[in-house]
């Protein structure tokens, strides 16, 4: 069962897959030839973090992730009227950026899994994950830049304000973990920044680079915005009641974090008695000594008193509210027809994916 029912069960799952796979096809070789400049070990710790090698450095057909973000990329290329082609150095651009956050998140939240394999700081340490992510980072933007138009300036320019508010979001993200209380504005403004601002660019890049004015990418960007939001509610649910065998994470692995996501802000938001018992026991896990050798019923207490407040139900409704909002921006634009359905289908997967 998908972890938010969709209000358009009819997703494609089939079409969405081929989406997928082209963003993968056309994206990874150039992928793989830009992180191949690398200095050693650098080039050895990223293509493992990609999944294209194991920890022996043997090649690898590992899981490198959903590949939304290059998906997107590519078809806003041809919803401005250019040739998906026009939009893989935004594609690549985007997926660096993401890495980057990837290996400097996992490092900073002490996971230890990441699609199934230990993480790049487990396996070679927290130097290496946060020169590696500094470098896909340089990366990101020298592979726009070097294309020398005036399009590859202006999509710079988008990729560099959205990896600044990446930033931000995930300084607000820490800092909500040490915090009693935080407001659902606050929580969607910090998911905005960490997620929605990538997703955003994703959806603008490439048809930046395919020659659109600055009205076609906004709109654009602006479902790629609400997108981003309903893709974060989506993984805020899976951080709680995922299947850790289509997460590839621990169970309950945001509470095991003390994350402040939407269903633990909006149950605290609630009131009643479950809300109130929950404020209770997350304050007291803040002062907590032991937290670290909490048992799995321990979290699972929190993680019904979460869905007895109703955070999971009003979580499940925002990522339906957002997916609507983030569909209906595609009609400011004229594209064509195939595309937007595609548009619109890739959305719906978002909404209804298990990992």
């Amino acid at each position: 069962m998908p972890i938010v029912p969709s209000a358009n069960p009819a997703v494609d799952t089939a079409d969405v897959a081929a989406l997928l796979d082209r963003g993968k096809t056309l994206s990874t070789p150039v992928l793989r030839t830009v992180v191949d400049r690398l200095a050693a070990p650098m080039d050895t710790v990223a293509a493992y973090h990609f999944g294209w090698i194991d920890e022996q450095g043997r090649p690898a057909d590992g899981d490198g992730g959903k590949a939304v973000r290059p998906a997107l990329a590519l078809l806003s290329a041809e919803a401005a009227g250019a040739a998906p082609e026009a939009g893989i150095p935004g594609a690549v651009a985007v997926e660096l950026v993401h890495n980057f956050s990837l290996l400097h998140d996992d490092l900073m939240d002490g996971d230890e899994q990441r699609r199934h394999r230990d993480t790049v700081w487990k396996v070679y340490g927290p130097a290496q994950a946060i020169l590696v992510g500094d470098a896909l980072f340089a990366l990101a933007n020298e592979v726009l830049l070097e294309l020398g138009t005036v399009e590859a300036g202006r999509a710079t320019r988008r990729l560099t304000t959205a990896s600044r508010k990446l930033i931000d979001g995930q300084a607000q993200d820490i800092s909500y973990e040490h915090r009693e209380r935080v407001t659902v504005e606050q929580c969607l403004e910090m998911e905005g920044n960490k997620t929605g601002a990538l997703l955003a660019c994703a959806c603008s890049i490439g048809a930046v680079l395919g020659g659109a004015d600055d009205r076609t990418a906004d709109t654009l960007e602006a479902y790629g915005y609400h997108l981003g939001l309903a893709f974060q509610a989506v993984d805020d649910l899976l951080g709680i009641w995922g299947d850790p065998q289509s997460t590839g994470k621990q169970t309950w692995s945001d509470l095991r974090q003390r994350k402040k996501s939407l269903p633990v802000v909006a149950a605290l938001a609630a009131g009643g008695r479950a809300s109130e018992r929950l404020g209770e026991l997350l304050a007291a896990d803040a002062k907590s000594s032991d937290f670290d050798s909490f048992s799995e019923e321990e979290f699972a207490t929190r993680a019904a008193l979460i869905e007895e407040a109703g955070g999971r139900e009003w979580t499940s409704q925002e990522a339906r509210r957002q997916h609507t909002i983030a569909v209906e921006a595609l009609h400011g634009v004229d594209m064509p027809e195939r595309v937007r359905e595609q548009l619109t289908a890739l959305a719906d997967f978002v909404v209804v994916r298990k990992r």
